[in-house]
C-alpha cells in the first residue's frame, strides 16, 4: 500500500514529474555522485581540523543541506565554535573523538567508530582527537546549506564534566 504522505507524491502525479510542475529532466537534475577524492576543502575552517565539502549549493545545487568530511589529526584538537541556527551531526568513521561543549566547555564526552553525534544549534563546542597515533575521520551534516562557523575565544575549564550519552530510553547501569 502506497501512503502519498509518505512518498511525498499525490494521487495522478506522474513519474519524472515534481508535484505541481511539469516534467523534470532526471538525467541532469537527478542523482549525483561526488568522489571521495574530489570533495572541496574551500570551505570554512577551525584551527585543528580541516573540512571539506561534498554536497552543498555550489557543488550540486542543495538546498537544504550541507555534508562534508573532517579529519582530525592525532592529538588535535578544534579551537571552540558554533554552527549559528544550525543543527549539526557528525558520524565517527574511524578513530576516537572527544567532544566539549558548554559556555567554558566544561562538559566532555566520548564517540568511536559507528556513533553518531548530533550538536544543536549556538552550541560551543570543540572537537578532540582522543587518539595518540590514528588520525580521527568524521562525516559531517548540517541542516542547510551554508557553511556556517563562529569561531569563538572561550577560556576553558581545567577539568570538563564527563555526561553520558544515554537517551530517556536507555539508562546508565
Amino acid at each position: 500500500m502506497t501512503n502519498s504522505r509518505v512518498s511525498g507524491h499525490q494521487p495522478g502525479d506522474q513519474p519524472g514529474q515534481q508535484p505541481d510542475s511539469g516534467p523534470v529532466d532526471w538525467k541532469t537534475h537527478g542523482v549525483q555522485v561526488i568522489p571521495g577524492d574530489q570533495l572541496d576543502p574551500n570551505t570554512a575552517q577551525t584551527p585543528g581540523m580541516n573540512r571539506a565539502a561534498a554536497i552543498n549549493l555550489a557543488r550540486v545545487g542543495a538546498q537544504k543541506i550541507w555534508a562534508g568530511t573532517v579529519k582530525i589529526h592525532p592529538n588535535a584538537k578544534t579551537g571552540a565554535h558554533h554552527h549559528g541556527e544550525l543543527e549539526s551531526v557528525i558520524y565517527i568513521v574511524k578513530g576516537r573523538a572527544r567532544m566539549r561543549w558548554g559556555d567554558h566547555l566544561e562538559y566532555v564526552a566520548e564517540a568511536g567508530p559507528g556513533d553518531f553525534i548530533f550538536v544543536p544549534p549556538y552550541v560551543p563546542h570543540q572537537e578532540i582527537n582522543a587518539s595518540s597515533d590514528e588520525t580521527l575521520e568524521c562525516v559531517l551534516v548540517r541542516s542547510d546549506n551554508e557553511a556556517v562557523v563562529v569561531n569563538l575565544d572561550i577560556d576553558p575549564v581545567e577539568k570538563p564534566e564527563q555526561v553520558r550519552w544515554v537517551d530517556p530510553i536507555h539508562r546508565h547501569v
